[in-house]
């Protein structure tokens, strides 16, 4: 088996090690005995959700975007947080807390009060006026 199998392995392993440890501390939390099977599926599935979010895929930079000045990727990135800045208070607030925090939607709704389908709604539209806004300034 090669490295990459061998870890593939390893991360499945921990994985289901992880769930079966947040099964245990949470069978208490089991209302019926006949729901065991979908609720440890429902853990599993929690789980899995979460390590792929959190697993990054990594990219050689190409030229275009290696040659790229620091000082433009500085000059471009204050633009785009000046756009965000004059956005409506309920989407700059959670596109911050998300672009610039790098916050989770669960996070960001624990840090604002807001629904978590609130805080997907406001990313969801804050992200659809930003795109918008520098595109239309693109065009200028």
């Amino acid at each position: 088996m090669n490295r990459a199998g061998a870890r593939a392995w390893s991360e499945v392993d921990d994985l289901v090690q992880d769930v079966f440890l947040i099964a245990l501390k949470k069978l208490s939390s089991l209302r019926d005995d006949a729901a065991f099977g979908g609720w440890l599926a429902m853990i599993a599935r929690n789980r899995a959700m979460d390590f792929h979010r959190r697993k990054r895929e990594t990219e050689e930079l190409n030229e275009d975007l290696a040659s790229k000045s620091r000082s433009e990727s500085d000059r471009e990135a204050a633009r785009v947080l000046e756009v965000i800045c004059g956005l409506p208070e309920a989407y700059r607030e959670t596109l911050v807390l998300r672009l610039v925090e790098g916050m989770t939607g669960p996070e960001i709704a624990g840090r604002t009060g807001l629904t978590p389908a609130s805080v997907r709604v406001n990313l969801h539209r804050g992200m659809k006026l930003l795109r918008e806004k520098l595109a239309f300034e693109e065009q200028l």
